[in-house]
């Protein structure tokens, strides 16, 4: 579901004054400024006041808020449970009961005005396709999309991973690149991580490049939009450092993984 205007359901607490708005201003009191009661677009106190309604609407409805995730609110009623996830205005949800199900988006319906999307598709770049066998999650739209950004849409794929001795460095006499395209391929390609966690390693080798890229780094990246390699044997020259990750698994589902530079220089390997 959608929430239209949800920036303007939030309740101000701090005082806030702003000028007559052109062409409503009051004949009789031009010196006169509005105070706000209710938080306006722009203000950057907005998302907040929305959040903090809608929190408190949802705890009051018996709804408990996630302890680590403070936008994930969970219901249980008669051995039933409804989970809803929050993002701003967009809010998705999901039941073990259908009657359940309905019962909350009546609800929020009633409380806001609201535009209920149907089945979930589409989500901040992740596509859902939800079956008899499961539910999958994948972004095959988001990829083509930033090849056709990035002009690599009629690239060849290559059909070898990226050698595991390729090893760059600073690369200070090489020709410099326009920051920021390279800022912004590197910033795809993370968010392309959430769904593709076998990029990782190679993604994050070349974050360290953004502030000064090479055009030795551009090839690098271009190569990851082509190929892959999801692993690191002492990749920075400079002070010899390896980057290693970890993936947790519950049963076969990927829960969580992180890709860091390791803190120490490996001097020999222990047999």
């Amino acid at each position: 579901m959608d929430v239209k205007s949800a920036c303007l359901n939030g309740f101000i607490e701090e005082e806030v004054f702003v000028r007559q708005p052109p062409g409503f201003e009051s004949a009789r009191f031009l010196d006169r400024m509005y105070k706000l009661r209710k938080v306006l677009y722009g203000l950057k106190q907005a998302p907040r006041a929305w959040y903090a309604r809608l929190k408190s609407f949802l705890l009051m409805s018996g709804f408990v808020m996630g302890s680590v995730d403070k936008t994930l609110f969970l219901l249980s009623r008669g051995g039933d449970t409804l989970i809803v996830q929050i993002y701003v205005d967009d809010i998705i949800f999901g039941g073990s009961s259908h009657a359940l199900v309905s019962s909350f988006a009546e609800q929020m319906s009633r409380e806001f005005e609201m535009s209920l999307m149907g089945e979930l598709q589409f989500f901040l770049g992740l596509q859902i396709k939800q079956g008899l066998e499961g539910t999958f999650v994948h972004q095959a739209k988001y990829t083509r999309d930033i090849l056709k950004k990035f002009n690599m849409g009629d690239s060849k794929p290559m059909t070898t991973r990226m050698s595991t001795n390729t090893a760059l460095d600073a690369d200070e006499d090489r020709e410099t690149v326009d920051q920021k395209e390279f800022q912004g391929m590197i910033g795809s390609l993370l968010y392309l991580t959430a769904t593709r966690p076998d990029i990782q390693f190679a993604v994050c080798l070349w974050v360290r490049y953004q502030a000064f890229p090479r055009t030795s780094h551009r090839q690098a990246v271009k190569r990851i939009f082509r190929g892959f390699s999801n692993a690191d044997h002492a990749g920075c020259r400079i002070d010899r450092k390896s980057t290693s990750g970890t993936c947790q698994l519950l049963g076969t589902s990927l829960v969580s993984w992180s890709s860091r530079k390791q803190a120490s220089v490996l001097l020999f390997t222990p047999l």
